[in-house]
């Protein structure tokens, strides 16, 4: 991982590409008309606002974490198509003074156009699937049995997809059938089929690492320039940002997880009437905590004590 110590909550790369947009983790800058660069902040967000305080080496903990998995997902599933490129930065930046900044932050990628909705998959009942279920008995307007509690695995994973809301706003649950209309029937299943498919196989990887992933997010794009259209993972894969990774040895059902991802930092805000609230300022023991098990997550899915 690159020698800095620094946080990174803002980029400027305007003497090199151009910004095409900003997200709540991630700055998107044009190389060519068919390659994008994604720069990963240290910036973190939790109900859908992005927080004043930043995670130390956040953003490259999350750039190669998501690396691994795309070649461990393509080792295993061998028809999956990604977005990926390279880890490698452009020769214009690779050689100027900003390299070590963005050195193993930023990934190429390929341009494509993304489906509008975000790709849920969920193997326990928790989050806001719980808090629906305790309130209706569903879970994204699916009728669910009867008797769960709360972190209980499911019989089989579910497919709960959700909007992809803009800056500021707020995603929201969708039922299937919604999503379908959203995209379409034809590549709602396709979206369906490889989320499953790509959980399945990254819950059983995690497993043998002692990490159940409870539920984790996917977005996918289209591919337009294969024949017919592909459906193409993209954007961060399997990460503490959008997943919720927990300690398999202290797993208990019943009750909220140990986890290696940001529920901690979730917690703090609900606890401490913060939920929601722009400007927050994070404490130190807050920022240890997330940045403690993020790097967990990191070096036990993939083996690299370096992080």
């Amino acid at each position: 991982m690159a020698d800095t110590d620094s946080v990174v909550l803002k980029t400027n790369l305007s003497n090199h590409f151009r910004l095409l947009a900003s997200g709540k983790v991630r700055d998107v800058y044009e190389i060519d008309d068919s390659t994008l660069l994604f720069v990963a902040t240290d910036r973190i967000s939790a109900y859908d606002v992005v927080l004043q305080t930043g995670i130390p080496k956040k953003g490259a903990i999350l750039t190669l974490l998501s690396s691994h998995w795309f070649s461990v997902l393509s080792h295993v599933i061998p028809s999956l198509c990604t977005h990926f490129l390279t880890l490698d930065l452009p020769i214009s930046l690779r050689t100027s003074d900003l390299a070590p900044i963005f050195r193993d932050r930023s990934m190429q990628v390929r341009r494509l156009k993304v489906f509008p909705i975000e790709s849920i998959v969920r193997g326990y009942i928790t989050g806001s699937a719980w808090s629906e279920y305790k309130s209706v008995g569903t879970v994204h307007g699916m009728a669910m049995p009867t008797g769960l509690v709360e972190s209980e695995k499911l019989e089989a994973p579910l497919w709960t997809p959700s909007t992809k809301a803009d800056i500021g706003a707020k995603d929201e649950n969708i039922s299937p059938e919604k999503a379908a209309e959203i995209v379409g029937e034809e590549y709602a299943e396709q979206i369906s089929k490889l989320s499953l498919q790509i959980y399945t196989v990254a819950r059983d990887y995690a497993a043998e690492r002692g990490i159940i992933i409870a539920d984790t997010k996917f977005e996918f794009a289209l591919d337009d320039f294969t024949s017919p259209p592909s459906v193409v993972l993209v954007d961060e894969v399997l990460t503490p940002d959008s997943s919720r990774f927990w300690d398999a040895k202290k797993y208990q059902v019943g009750r909220g997880q140990e986890n290696l991802d940001k529920q901690y930092l979730r917690d703090y805000l609900t606890e401490n009437g913060l939920k929601g609230v722009e400007g927050v300022e994070l404490p130190k023991e807050v920022v240890e905590r997330t940045e403690k098990g993020y790097r967990e997550a990191f070096e036990r899915l993939t083996g690299n004590m370096q992080a």
